[in-house]
């Protein structure tokens, strides 16, 4: 699920996983794995990616449609204080 994901918004964005690579500091050879699904990214490299990408890691791990996800609970969040 997680390469589906990531190719959809990557497509979606015009982003290169070379540059998603580059700009995160994860090896290209572990961002191809990832890419091409031969690979589950760890934690810390999913928060990388769904950070450098302002997706939440809930998408890119197929628990929702909806990139922007986390964004919506934040202002719900602060609209409640």
């Amino acid at each position: 699920m997680f390469s589906e994901k990531f190719n959809e918004i990557l497509t979606n964005k015009r982003i290169s996983a070379y540059k998603v690579a580059k700009e995160t500091g994860i090896s290209q050879g572990v961002m191809n794995e990832y890419k091409n699904g031969k690979k589950m990214p760890e934690v810390k490299n999913l928060i990388k990616i769904a950070d450098y990408l302002n997706c939440s890691t809930d998408y890119l791990l197929g628990r929702t449609n909806r990139p922007d996800f986390f964004r919506d609970n934040e202002q719900e969040n602060s609209s409640d204080i």
